[in-house]
């Protein structure tokens, strides 16, 4: 993700991106689901844990040892 640093506060654009979408969420200019006004929070996670678990097997898979 791109950062950008004003004053030495480093913000992501995911973390923009989610906080534009709670106060339209809570303002109720959007509709949605919690589920997707935070995804910008848990998506990033969630594709790291799946890029770890793969990391993961293919080392079982290809370790000599086991």
């Amino acid at each position: 993700m791109s950062k950008s640093s004003v004053n030495g506060v480093s913000t992501s654009f995911a973390t923009l991106l989610g906080i534009t979408f709670i106060v339209l969420k809570l303002t109720d200019v959007i509709d949605w689901s919690w589920w997707w006004v935070l995804a910008p929070f848990w998506i990033g996670a969630a594709i790291g844990v799946i890029i770890l678990i793969t990391i993961i097997i293919l080392a079982v898979i290809f370790s000599d040892g086991l």
